[in-house]
């Protein structure tokens, strides 16, 4: 089942998400949601989808960076981006620890603010202590892409978006994304910006 995304201007992004119990982690109710929020993800499609995202205040979120995805990027990008293919799991009550510098600096996206996008700096080394959809406590040590997508989730889940962290003359629209800055390095791209 596909569900409503809440889109910027919805006070659901807003606020802090609340953590789950143990009890709740393991109901029926939450296996279903996490179900419901995976097929919402892949349908839109998108990388990772917090709970507020769909107007549930609750600290839960589904990732998943498939190969699919990575059509229309060069291998050059793609090792820039330390991108590589991300299987499913779902991080519960996440606590994030950005490791050290350096930052790193890509264009970021959102499904709930279709259509734009902007470059937003992100820790490359993270380290996320979670629970997995089981209630089973996880560590996740992860760096480039994947770290950006678990710091851009977690951020959902304390009212944070990415134009909060966004380098603001970079905002664009998806579409003059494509045709002015899209294949261009990030260098390249703030300097015409003035950044």
């Amino acid at each position: 089942m596909r569900l409503k995304i809440s889109t910027v201007g919805e006070a659901v992004l807003r606020q802090r998400a609340r953590p789950l119990t143990s009890v709740e982690v393991r109901s029926s109710k939450i296996k279903q949601l996490i179900e419901h929020m995976r097929e919402t993800m892949n349908d839109a499609p998108g990388v990772g989808l917090a709970a507020p995202q769909i107007g549930m205040p609750l600290q839960l979120a589904v990732i998943e960076d498939k190969e699919e995805y990575f059509a229309g990027f060069t291998s050059e990008q793609l090792a820039e981006r330390e991108r590589r293919p991300v299987p499913f799991h779902v991080i519960i009550n996440p606590v994030l620890q950005v490791q050290a510098v350096p930052q790193v600096e890509f264009f970021e996206g959102c499904l709930s603010l279709p259509a734009f996008t902007a470059i937003v700096p992100r820790g490359r080394d993270v380290r996320v202590e979670c629970l997995d959809h089981t209630g089973a406590p996880q560590v996740i040590k992860a760096t480039g892409w994947y770290a950006r997508i678990l710091q851009h989730e977690i951020d959902h889940l304390h009212g944070v978006l990415f134009i909060d962290r966004m380098l603001s003359p970079t905002y664009s629209s998806v579409d003059n994304h494509a045709r002015f800055w899209k294949n261009k390095p990030i260098t390249e791209v703030k300097a015409a910006l003035g950044v």
